[in-house]
């Protein structure tokens, strides 16, 4: 898994960008919660998915909180965390947290 680190307002708009022409998938991680840290080890140990098709975006959401805050307003999704969203033209097609977050899930979404 190649994630792409999402670390300042720059890095989400040449996400969002990408969405236009590429499925994106965000991840957002707390670096002070073992539910967090769980989650993002199951993502990377099932993630079969090409990144051709998907490309993964980390963020830290500790060190970047105000990035996170603009993800939930800018794409009208209530801040959770762990959380995976999925973006296509940056729209939301996907969005799951904390146990919910899963592969498989992500793929039926597609």
């Amino acid at each position: 898994m190649n994630w792409k680190h999402l670390v300042s307002p720059a890095d989400l708009e040449g996400a969002l960008n990408e969405s236009a022409n590429k499925t994106i998938v965000i991840f957002k991680h707390s670096t002070r919660c073992s539910v967090s840290l769980m989650a993002k080890k199951s993502l990377e140990m099932s993630w079969d998915i090409d990144s051709s098709e998907i490309q993964p975006y980390f963020l830290d959401l500790i060190k970047h909180r105000e990035l996170s805050n603009s993800i939930a307003v800018d794409l009208e999704v209530i801040h959770q965390s762990p959380q995976l969203i999925g973006v296509r033209n940056s729209e939301v097609f996907y969005h799951a947290s904390h146990s919910v977050i899963s592969i498989d899930s992500l793929k039926s979404a597609l």
